[in-house]
């Protein structure tokens, strides 16, 4: 049986992972707006990516005879000035879930709650992955600039992106 206190904390994990899916989501959009096909299919296999997360957490309330509750999401930002600005807050927003599935392992350590710091050992070496990608797509980014051949090929790999 989960505390009311961890319940409390996956539930508002629950409600950070859906909205990250809502920012890539938005993010996709911008692409698609610029046809940008592979930013934008990139960005969509995230969101979607960032659905399942929320549902494992979700699953586990569930098994461990909590209760979810789902909050309201926040809006996110539509529009952004390149597409460095917007990878730039893909990794920032990555890092800061990080933080935030680290403060909820340290708090099942607190409460000896030995199954659900078992379960957050994924979403702990899931986000190494999380932080890698958008690192690795600046990166290329910063290299190719934001126009010609170069973006294009940058376009064309992320296209290849395979979902999950």
């Amino acid at each position: 049986m989960l505390s009311k206190r961890l319940e409390q904390a996956i539930n508002e994990q629950i409600k950070n992972e859906l909205y990250s899916g809502y920012l890539y989501l938005a993010m996709a959009a911008q692409c698609e707006s610029m046809n940008l096909k592979g930013f934008a299919h990139w960005l969509k296999v995230q969101a979607k990516e960032e659905l399942g997360h929320a549902m494992r957490l979700y699953d586990f309330v569930n098994d461990r005879g909590g209760r979810v509750v789902l909050e309201a999401i926040e809006k996110p930002p539509v529009e952004y000035p390149s597409l460095q600005a917007m990878f730039t807050t893909v990794l920032e927003h990555e890092q800061k879930v990080t933080v935030l599935i680290n403060k909820l392992y340290e708090m099942a350590k607190e409460e000896n709650d030995y199954p659900l710091q078992v379960h957050l050992q994924w979403f702990i070496e899931e986000q190494v992955e999380e932080e890698k990608n958008p690192t690795e797509i600046l990166a290329m980014l910063k290299l190719t600039g934001e126009g010609g051949n170069g973006l294009l090929m940058l376009d064309s790999k992320l296209r290849e992106r395979e979902e999950e």
